[in-house]
């Protein structure tokens, strides 16, 4: 089956594979500036605006396109909206008529678009409406903000572009901040690699009834994908050349995007329900720390291919103005609220963090990765974060991130291996921000992790390495969606797993996602998973399901 809007290249013409790399120019400009000067200068910033193909003289420079002009539907990527505010929601699209194609079938010119939000999805009580601009310097993509909206209302929105009208969305935005809220419910995802199976945990999770759905990182993934679309397994050619070979550029980034959001399945997940959204490395590249590449390229050169993967990811998430990037730089950390019931620090724990210590992967703990002033959230987001804690009044103090938090050794000897890339490589800065939660006296800490491609529950303790310590929080681990493809209910090292880590309280290999419900007495997580991916049609089954209960952390089987 091919699912909808995939082009063949017949009837989505596409530039010959070439090998991506930045000009000569962009590079020596880059290095000519130096790290310091790259990030502060406003000189920097307009270097790297050249990097990333802006035109000087900025976003209004390009003529107007007549909407009426648009021959084939523009909103074959949907809709999506996203960190919903008490009286404001942020609605997102963008228009691709052709979208396999670099320029998505549009000329550099900018579009108007008009938008309308109503109580009802039919619009018979539409509450506000207006008109934006498309700009072809962010590829077409849109970002509305609607502000002076009802606090706790479900609203329905579309855009219009000409005779075209998008499909039709589904947002709400949060209770008041003070309010005494009874409930929430929300989802948990990531890690979606598109040519390892389908998005049939989308289609399952469209149908839930949540608020919110938290993107814990790998929205895509930078690696080759080849026109057989690798385990979907279409038919022959029927993806572009062009997604044959790594991400790299600017160019590359936006039309991946434009691959993982032509599923059908993500699409309806994103208009049936608001996102909250952070990455974390596949979105630019595997496992990179801060300003150092997985692999040895100048780092200048990275840092504009970082440049370009952050404006890509702004570009195509239903993201709000703070978040626009600057050069090299996004800032994605960011605080929600959902009345006085839970407080969400929303974390970025691969832009700011040291290097991983002994050469990445799994390794045993040793100076280099105890060392105390590692950090893995950097300074800034750390104080950040538990300054928040401070001043939270919120019942639940939920952390959505990306790499696991919980002490996970691999073996039942001692010393044990630990993954570099998670919270156990960066065990100083894992003890500061547990002795902030402590000396701010949370009660009720979650934790919302992603990256592994299983699921996990633990219970975070005060010391790991001692089972009978205080139970500080808990961790809810989501699968992936489709990464590591079919999996399987017990993995080869559940048994040991389980046993070298007492706090483990649920491991599971099928794919799927996660859903929490929050209570004033208790909260709820379920782990869901489908059966297979390679194929369609998987069912929905609720793995495990566990409560925590208000003032008493740690997880009990349902």
């Amino acid at each position: 089956m091919t699912p909808a809007n995939h082009q063949a290249p017949t009837s989505a013409p596409s530039p010959a594979p070439s090998q991506s790399s930045h000009a000569p120019e962009l590079r020596a400009a880059a290095r000519s500036l130096g790290r310091r000067r790259f990030l502060t200068v406003t000189g920097a910033a307009a270097a790297l605006a050249f990097a990333v193909n802006l035109p000087a003289a900025g976003t209004a420079s390009a003529a107007e396109l007549d909407a009426a002009q648009l021959t084939a539907d523009p909103f074959t990527l949907g809709v999506a909206s996203g960190d919903p505010q008490p009286g404001s929601v942020l609605l997102w699209t963008r228009l691709a008529p052709v979208p396999y194609q670099a320029d998505s079938g549009l000329p550099a010119k900018r579009v108007e678009v008009s938008w309308e939000l109503a109580l009802d999805e039919r619009f018979r009580r539409v509450v506000r409406r207006g008109r934006t601009t498309a700009h072809p310097e962010f590829h077409h993509t849109v970002h509305v903000e609607v502000d002076h909206l009802a606090p706790g209302h479900v609203y329905h929105y579309r855009f219009r572009a000409g005779r075209y009208v998008s499909p039709v969305g589904r947002t709400r935005t949060a209770p008041a901040q003070h309010s005494r809220v009874s409930g929430l419910a929300f989802g948990l995802v990531s890690c979606q690699k598109y040519d390892q199976g389908y998005y049939t945990a989308y289609k399952h999770l469209a149908q839930e009834d949540v608020d919110v759905v938290f993107h814990l990182g790998d929205y895509l993934y930078e690696y080759a994908v080849n026109a057989t679309g690798g385990s979907r397994a279409y038919p022959a050619g029927t993806l572009p050349a062009h997604f044959n070979h790594e991400t790299v550029t600017l160019e590359d980034y936006r039309l991946r995007y434009a691959l993982y959001k032509s599923d059908p399945d993500l699409r309806a997940a994103h208009a049936a329900h608001p996102f909250v959204v952070t990455w974390d490395d596949h979105e630019t590249e595997n496992n990179y720390a801060d300003e150092t590449p997985e692999n040895s390229v100048p780092p200048e050169e990275f840092l504009i291919r970082r440049a370009a993967a952050y404006r890509a990811y702004w570009e195509n998430m239903p993201l709000r103005r703070p978040q626009l990037p600057d050069g090299p730089d996004l800032k994605l950390y960011r605080r929600l609220h959902w009345g006085r019931l839970a407080q969400f620090d929303v974390l970025d724990t691969r832009q700011y963090r040291s290097n991983q210590a002994y050469g990445d992967g799994w390794q045993f703990p040793g100076p280099e990765s105890e060392d105390p002033g590692r950090t893995l959230t950097g300074d800034a987001q750390e104080r950040w974060l538990i300054n928040g804690w401070h001043r939270s009044n919120a019942l639940w103090n939920v952390v959505p991130q990306q790499v696991t938090f919980s002490q996970r050794y691999n073996s039942t000897s001692t010393p044990s291996k630990v993954s570099m890339d998670s919270w156990d490589g960066y065990p100083a800065s894992r003890e500061r921000v547990l002795a902030g939660a402590q000396a701010a006296g949370i009660e009720n800490l979650m934790v919302l992790t992603g990256d592994v491609h299983v699921s996990y529950g633990f219970d975070i303790k005060r010391d790991f390495d001692d089972p009978d310590s205080r139970t500080l929080g808990t961790e809810i681990v989501t699968t992936s969606v489709t990464s590591g493809g079919d999996g399987t209910e017990k993995p080869s090292n559940w048994d040991t797993l389980m046993a070298a880590n007492p706090h483990l309280r649920f491991f599971n290999g099928r794919r799927g996602y996660a859903t929490v419900s929050l209570g004033r007495e208790s909260a709820r997580a379920d782990f869901k998973t489908v059966s297979h991916v390679g194929t369609e049609g998987a069912p929905l089954t609720t793995a495990g399901s566990f409560v925590t209960e208000a003032g008493e952390p740690g997880l009990k089987p349902v």
